[in-house]
């Protein structure tokens, strides 16, 4: 499924333009072997800087020190994962799998075997038609995991020869997600889940794969991560056109702590989630989030995500949105859980009666969407006009009121303003059917890297946020549509090597979904 550029009809081409194609492309090649070589030796420093801070952990332990070893491990991870990546070229992929091959060790003996004979389709000699006898065969094996253990698949390839005329029949070799890689879909899948849905990074998943004694080195599983992200890529695009076909939007951003470079110090980017998920008003329409890293929180970036988007964004009181607003391509909902959020902070820390009384008359709010749920949108407006709209009428008249009695230095009057300055925005819920009274639906997506920020500390670079951000869209959508994250990702890997790329929404997840319930069904 890798992109090529288009090469001119070097027939039509004059010696000159023929000349100045080989040159342009030779310089190319001399650049890429330079990068290359760049991030190579900055690979081999920091491996040397992490064993030397190994060295120094015995004897007397040190926070400080643990910290800083994990900055430096988990930036070693996104360079090779960056390396492998980028390494699209045939030439340059070569190269590393070369290398690879040479410093491989065999699969561990103790493991248990599961052998697939790959026989050719031929019956008889295509040339001659004469009858196939056995000539030899080629071996190679591949690590796969299943849940709970690893196994190896040894992919028996047959040689058969024609009996009358030596005619060498033998079928190609089965196809890996990465090209000559050793590791099966089911690993690949395991090692992306355990880092993006489970939170382990990969220094961790290599300690606990080595009590299996299995010996993965980090650096490999890098390399497989980045392999997978680039096989991915054209599967998040199509994920990305679904999310920004609806008429509504559920939007949030959540920051990211990443390693700067050069000075070993972290700055802060920024995940986007984009949410679908229609459901709660009755519509079919598979559910999908879709995730985008930037560098910063510049509003230009929200505004890029959504230049194809045309509907009603619920979302947070950000700024960097109104620029999205203007043109009125794009309506704005607001979020009650942001208005209840104020209250109940307020509540927490001083027991305050208005504070209260703003949660009790919110809650009605929530009382009746919990009701309505999965009702039609029609419905739904028509409810909320007769119950919802009365009460929110009530509710801005307690607060005009109320703020008459507060100091305009308070906090409850800074959560009051708040409500009153986007009212129009929280009411627009009541007037259309198909919108929610909050933002939650966002919230929830970045739930995952919330608790995966707590154990990484932070992403080794802006293209480690970027893979990041495609491996969350795919394990949120699958788990938003009832799949087993890694089962869904296994599928993919497994066909998507061979798989059309013009018909790629095959495999987005509600497309797996039936297929893998049967086998689910069959497995237990």
């Amino acid at each position: 499924m890798s992109e090529r550029a288009a090469l001119p009809d070097l027939d039509t081409l004059n010696p000159e333009a023929l000349k100045s194609l080989i040159v342009a492309q030779h310089e190319q090649l001399l650049s890429k072997e330079e990068q290359l070589a760049s991030r190579d030796e900055e690979i081999e420093r920091l491996k040397l800087l992490i064993a030397k801070l190994r060295r120094m952990q015995f004897g007397r332990k040190s926070e400080k020190l643990d910290w800083q070893i994990e900055q430096l491990e988990l930036k070693l991870d996104e360079l090779q994962a960056s390396r492998a990546q980028q390494l699209a070229a045939p030439m340059a992929a070569s190269v590393v799998n070369r290398a690879a091959k040479r410093g491989r060790q065999p699969l561990p003996a103790h493991l248990p075997r599961e052998t697939h004979r790959v026989l050719p389709q031929q019956e008889a000699c295509p040339d001659c038609g004469g009858a196939l006898k056995p000539l030899g065969e080629d071996v190679s094996e591949m690590l796969e995991y299943v849940p709970e253990h690893f196994k190896v698949i040894r992919q028996v390839r047959p040689k058969l020869a024609c009996a009358c005329c030596d005619k060498i029949v033998q079928a190609a070799a089965p196809s890996r997600p990465i090209e000559r890689g050793m590791a099966g879909p089911g690993l690949l899948a395991h090692v992306l889940v355990s880092k993006y849905a489970d939170h382990l990074p990969l220094y961790r998943q290599a300690e606990i794969y080595a009590r299996d004694g299995v010996e993965l080195d980090r650096s490999t599983m890098a390399e497989w991560i980045g392999g997978c992200s680039r096989l991915l890529q054209p599967l998040v695009e199509a994920l990305r056109r679904h999310v920004m076909s609806a008429a509504k939007l559920h939007a949030d951003d959540t920051p990211v702590p990443v390693l700067a470079p050069g000075n070993g110090k972290t700055k802060t980017g920024r995940l986007w989630t984009y949410v679908r998920d229609d459901r709660p008003w009755g519509d079919r329409t598979s559910p999908a989030v879709w995730f985008a890293y930037t560098p910063d929180r510049k509003g230009e970036h929200p505004k890029a995500h959504l230049s194809e988007f045309t509907g009603t964004l619920q979302a947070d009181a950000y700024a960097g949105y109104d620029a999205i607003y203007e043109d009125g391509r794009v309506k704005e909902a607001a979020c009650m859980a942001h208005v209840r959020r104020s209250f109940y902070d307020l509540y927490e820390a001083h027991k305050s009666a208005v504070a209260k009384e703003a949660l009790e008359r919110i809650a009605a709010l929530y009382a009746i969407e919990e009701e309505i749920r999965g009702r039609s949108a029609e419905e739904r407006r028509e409810i909320r006009t007769a119950r919802s709209r009365p009460l929110l009428e009530s509710l801005k008249e307690w607060f005009d009121e109320t703020l008459g009695k507060l100091s305009t230095k308070s906090d409850t009057t800074k959560a009051i303003r708040y409500a009153l300055k986007r009212w129009d925005e929280l009411l627009r819920f009541c007037d259309d059917g198909h919108l929610e009274i909050d933002n939650n639906a966002a919230e929830r997506s970045l739930r995952a890297v919330v608790l995966g920020r707590k154990n990484y500390l932070f992403a080794g670079s802006d293209a480690g946020g970027a893979r990041a951000a495609a491996i969350y869209g795919l394990i949120g959508t699958a788990k938003l549509n009832g799949l087993n994250a890694e089962e869904y990702l296994r599928e993919v890997l497994s066909r998507i090597a061979d798989h059309p790329i013009n018909r790629i929404e095959e495999l987005l997840p509600w497309n797996l979904a039936a297929e893998l319930t049967d086998s689910s069904r069959r497995a237990a």
